[in-house]
């Protein structure tokens, strides 16, 4: 099913949720704190030598913003990509994604970051705080990439599926010519990788009541270049045994086969379903918003030919 190139104009600017909105409002306000109060970012950012006791620092790290461009760029991302994400997913699914990847993302860095320390044995890796909302974006990005991987983006001239290894690719460039790149780069990488663990093996289906997106689609391999598949396939089933212990017999057991044969639900068609229900959600909502602006110039033409 072929998907309408996302477009700018005035419609870009309406139709954000009630609940993006909030967020947003939390970024914002957890931005202001610190500068009211810059000593609390010892308790609410994430600094590896304090998480223990102040574990609740693996929560609250994700919604803190310590630059004002930095909460700008966030606010932004999590307005425009959450009115996409959201009517599809539901308020509360959405929620529950910006959740579980903010909190398995901070864990990941946190163990990063203490490794680092006994690798090197330099103690800013233990200090530094680390905190921000651009772990959740990342992982936003592989939610586009899942719903609407052929969606073409006008601006970029390239499908929406590129957009989250684009997204790392620039980051790791970007950390060569930067200082202190552990404050984000980790963040950015974990925050894809775990929001992919989560779509891929956690993430419910109302419809189903299946778990994850076992479709080649998405893959881990498809963040790769093709011709890097035969490489990436192996290396990734590996993990996928080590890390969720995902063999041809648990599948069986979870309902994606039975007999080899697979179950109503679990068959990549599924997948390729949410992709087209993903897309005709981005139509119906281009289309309202066209007509809202196209009404709006009507009563603009009536208030100007009134005023005449």
């Amino acid at each position: 099913m072929s998907s309408p190139a996302i477009s700018g104009g005035t419609s870009l600017f309406t139709g954000f949720t009630t609940l993006c909105k909030g967020l947003a409002v939390v970024l914002v306000g957890g931005h202001i704190i610190l500068q009211i109060l810059p000593s609390s970012v010892d308790y609410l950012a994430l600094i590896p030598a304090r998480t223990i006791p102040f574990a609740w620092n693996l929560i609250t790290a994700g919604y803190v913003e310590q630059s004002v461009h930095q909460v700008i760029i966030s606010a932004i991302g999590l307005l425009f990509i959450g009115k996409l994400l959201e009517p599809i997913w539901g308020s509360r699914e959405f929620l529950k994604f910006i959740f579980v990847v903010n909190f398995l993302t901070s864990l990941c860095v946190f163990v990063t970051a203490i490794s680092l320390y006994y690798i090197t044995m330099q103690e800013n890796y233990l200090y530094m705080p680390i905190s921000g909302f651009h772990g959740v974006l990342s992982g936003f990005l592989v939610g586009i990439k899942q719903i609407l991987p052929d969606q073409e983006l006008s601006l970029l001239k390239i499908k929406a599926k590129w957009l989250p290894s684009l997204s790392v690719l620039l980051s790791v460039v970007v950390s060569f010519f930067t200082e202190e790149p552990a404050k984000y780069l980790p963040t950015l990488i974990f925050g894809t990788y775990m929001s992919w663990i989560y779509l891929r093996y956690l993430q419910k289906n109302p419809e189903t009541k299946h778990r994850g997106d076992p479709s080649d689609e998405f893959a881990f391999s498809t963040f790769f270049p093709e011709f890097l598949g035969p490489v990436i396939d192996p290396i990734a089933s590996i993990f996928h045994r080590m890390l969720c212990g995902r063999t041809a017999t648990s599948d069986e057991a979870r309902g994606y086969t039975l007999g080899g044969a697979p179950l109503p639900g679990s068959h990549p068609v599924e997948a390729s379903r949410r992709r087209e229900r993903g897309a005709r959600a981005l139509e119906e909502r281009l289309a309202a918003d066209m007509l809202a602006t196209g009404g709006k110039e009507e009563e603009s033409k009536k208030d100007a030919v009134e005023n005449v």
